[in-house]
């Protein structure tokens, strides 16, 4: 990274956010942490991040850390502690449960809730030691912290003023909105409603958004930030939080958190299941996207996203990475997401269009989530070739492959051996190729972090959406005082008649635009900003 920060620089990147690079037995990526105070190995020394933070605030840009506390790993000193004994002092750091009334530790069913993991099976583990079962919402090696305990808390918040000492300038917070279970009084863990065909049930409703979530942010913030000196970013990751909550997470006199990752409009093409993958629908995304906008106009603030660690490659999903449409499609989504009011996250390598990898078999994956839904499946005898399917269309995997920085052995990645292959275009779409064409996909990012910085509009202007229920042109306005962009994007290979969907587009100035020589029709996957009159 330290080698990158001029790529960075040229793009016009404000704040650099790290996946965990902590120490960790790497069962999750890097999400199973050891020890919340170092620095893997595998990613380079303590000195070398604070090197990092230097360089990055030489340039004017700031470092987020991501903030893992939902869990541990197993591994942790903590859990080690927990695990030791009953009557350890640190039992009570995590959930620990014996079995169900009745019924024997290692029972079929005997698990304290019918809670599924994210990651398949139940989300309790027995301790053979001691009898218990305890909850691990992820993987069985990433036990949950007890957030009830005030021990944990203080823990928790003097390792990130240590951080902040350090010169780190906030936290993305992993899944946040799940660190207050609904436990009553007797410190009973309620089950969830039965999922179809499974033995299992959906604690979700137990531990999305529970009942003294907000008790902690705001604990958090005085405990952290408040008093002070500087300008901080926090940023709650919130599977299912609804736009009323993120409200209330997001306003500013409540000091919970600056903005929310929500997850509602990479749900819009998923039936079921994550697995279970439906087309987008257009108007969908206009709903939701457009809900987002005016319900967050007035207080809070939005985080705009297509791509991160845990979705697959926008351009694959959303896009046509066919090669005649990628580098259009891929600068048409990046123009409609980046006009939006709130702040754009670009994930590494979506700035020079990477794409899916071109996975032959369930033996090339990495992801826990992908080989366990897998195993899981074939235990329930669906069709191998339609599970296969499903697992190249929406694995983590896809997002996780290297930055492809040039045509050089392993794109320039590292002369190691990575922990997934390069994606074979990456000889065709690497940095180096970019750098220096003016109708990349790089050098249109670049034009659309200009505009963002040098345009009130486009950072603060309303926002007011257009063509609501027309299934291939998103088209919006964004204006601020006497000031109106008018934003329209051909998310499809029909061309359009712009003047006829559009007539206050005629005649408007082109501000921004993906494809050269702009006439009456949108073409297939083009984009322009345009100023109204």
């Amino acid at each position: 990274m330290l080698r990158r920060l001029d790529h960075l620089s040229d793009l016009g990147v404000d704040v650099l956010w790290l996946s965990p690079v902590y120490p960790s037995p790497q069962a999750d990526n890097g999400y199973d942490i050891s020890d919340y105070q170092g620095i893997d190995p595998l990613f380079g020394t303590l000195a070398q991040l604070d090197e990092l933070i230097a360089q990055l605030h030489a340039r004017g840009m700031r470092l987020v850390m991501d903030l893992v506390v939902n869990h541990t790993s197993d591994e942790h000193p903590w859990f080690e502690e927990s695990r030791s004994s009953p009557s350890s002092p640190k039992r009570d750091w995590y959930w620990w449960r014996p079995p169900r009334p009745g019924m024997g530790a290692g029972d079929p069913g005997a698990e304290p809730t019918n809670w599924q993991s994210f990651f398949s099976g139940p989300a309790w583990t027995l301790d053979e030691a001691s009898g218990e079962y305890y909850l691990h919402l992820f993987a069985g090696k990433q036990p949950d912290l007890n957030w009830e305990n005030p021990e944990v808390r203080q823990a928790v918040y003097a390792m990130m003023r240590w951080w902040l000492d350090r010169g780190v300038d906030g936290f993305r917070m992993d899944v946040i909105n799940m660190i207050s279970k609904a436990v009553g009084p007797d410190g009973h863990l309620p089950d969830g409603p039965p999922l179809p065909g499974s033995a299992l049930g959906d604690g979700t409703p137990h531990f999305f958004c529970g009942p003294r979530i907000h008790e902690f942010l705001q604990e958090m913030h005085r405990e952290v930030f408040a008093g002070r000196e500087g300008a901080f970013l926090t940023v709650g990751e919130m599977p299912g939080v609804t736009v009323e909550e993120a409200r209330l997470f997001t306003h500013p006199a409540r000091a919970e958190v600056d903005m929310v990752f929500q997850f509602e409009h990479v749900g819009l093409d998923q039936g079921s299941s994550k697995w279970d993958v439906r087309p987008l629908r257009l108007r969908d995304l206009k709903a939701s996207f457009g809900r987002w906008q005016a319900e967050l106009a007035d207080v809070g603030w939005n985080s705009l996203y297509w791509d991160n660690h845990d979705q697959p490659r926008a351009v694959s999903r959303f896009g046509d990475d066919s090669p005649e449409c990628r580098r259009d499609s891929a600068t048409c989504l990046a123009t409609l997401l980046h006009l939006h009011r709130g702040t754009p996250y670009v994930y590494q390598g979506q700035e020079i269009g990477m794409a899916n990898y071109p996975f032959a078999t369930v033996d090339d994956f990495r992801d826990l989530e992908s080989v366990n839904h897998f195993a899981a499946a074939m235990v329930a005898g669906e069709d191998p070739t339609a599970v296969l399917a499903s697992l190249r269309r929406m694995s983590r995997d896809n997002a996780r492959t290297p930055v492809q920085w040039d045509a050089s052995p392993n794109a320039g990645f590292t002369t190691g051996t990575p922990w997934l292959p390069v994606n074979p275009d990456a000889t065709a779409w690497n940095a180096a190729a970019q750098r220096d064409d003016p109708r990349s996909v790089l050098a249109h990012y670049r034009r659309l972090i200009a505009l963002r910085h040098e345009n009130r509009v486009v950072a603060l202007g309303r926002f007011s959406m257009l063509l609501p229920d027309h299934d291939e042109v998103y088209a919006f306005t964004r204006s601020l005082g006497d000031e109106v962009l008018l934003v329209v994007c051909n998310v499809s290979r029909t061309p359009q008649p712009l003047a006829e969907l559009l007539p206050e587009a005629v005649g408007a100035e082109l501000v921004l635009g993906n494809l050269q020589d702009a006439g009456p029709t949108l073409r297939p996957w083009e984009a322009r900003v345009l100023r109204v009159p």
